[in-house]
């Protein structure tokens, strides 16, 4: 497997490549990320027959950039910005047109689209904003964001797949916002069951939000790969 940093539009993504890619695979991250990124990668790639590329691209404000509207703090010092929308801009118009041009890829190469926590929920919303994304790899969502729930009910995504999984743990937090994340992401799952030509799961991690970040979104986007073939 191939390691290599590839300035994309100012940001030092990186990539991993394992072949001639059958699949491009999209992740927004921050330093902790990026600590367990090597091990993440190569889980996928063991677990996985196809080939990809692996992009992962930094985020510096992740309150700021991931954030579809604006909230107030629920957490820390920080309210949550409305920059989601520059951010899939950005994977749309810069990040996804570098890549296909790198590595000759056409645009019928399935894009997935994932993360963890506040990442995880951007890549869903993305998924009820454009058709870009074959499917959606969200760990850990922060699905107790103000307002998402009532927002995704009313629409539907334009992905073909959505892995949704949580620690079984999460819920058990004396955050009253955060602890309503078991109920959402249940009725989340619930409405995406109903709507037609979209699979989904919802996997129960052992644990809370913060162990083995790496190994639960490695198994979202392993579980993504393997729902696309079954699709074809």
């Amino acid at each position: 497997m191939d390691k290599t940093t590839y300035s994309i539009d100012g940001r030092d993504c990186l990539l991993y490549l394992t072949g001639k890619p059958a699949y491009i695979l999209v992740q927004p991250v921050d330093d902790h990320d990026r600590e367990v990124l090597d091990e993440q990668v190569t889980a996928i790639a063991g677990a996985s027959p196809s080939p990809f590329v692996f992009v992962a691209f930094p985020v510096t404000d992740w309150n700021e950039e991931l954030s579809p509207w604006d909230n107030p703090a629920v957490f820390g010092p920080d309210d949550f910005g409305h920059g989601a929308a520059g951010t899939l801009h950005f994977v749309e118009k810069e990040l996804l047109p570098a890549v296909r041009i790198q590595f000759h890829l056409s645009d019928e190469v399935p894009v997935i689209l994932g993360g963890y926590s506040l990442a995880a929920l951007f890549s869903l919303w993305s998924a009820w904003q454009t058709d870009t994304f074959s499917a959606v790899a969200a760990a850990s969502p922060s699905v107790w964001f103000p307002g998402w729930l009532e927002y995704a009910s009313q629409q539907q995504p334009m992905t073909k797949a959505v892995y949704l999984s949580l620690g079984d743990r999460e819920e058990r937090t004396r955050n009253p916002v955060m602890a309503t994340v078991g109920d959402r992401i249940r009725q989340l799952h619930a409405h995406l069951e109903m709507l037609p030509r979209i699979q989904t799961t919802l996997e129960w991690n052992k644990g809370n939000h913060f162990q083995h970040t790496g190994q639960r979104c490695a198994k979202a986007f392993v579980w993504c790969m393997s729902e696309f073939v079954k699709m074809q």
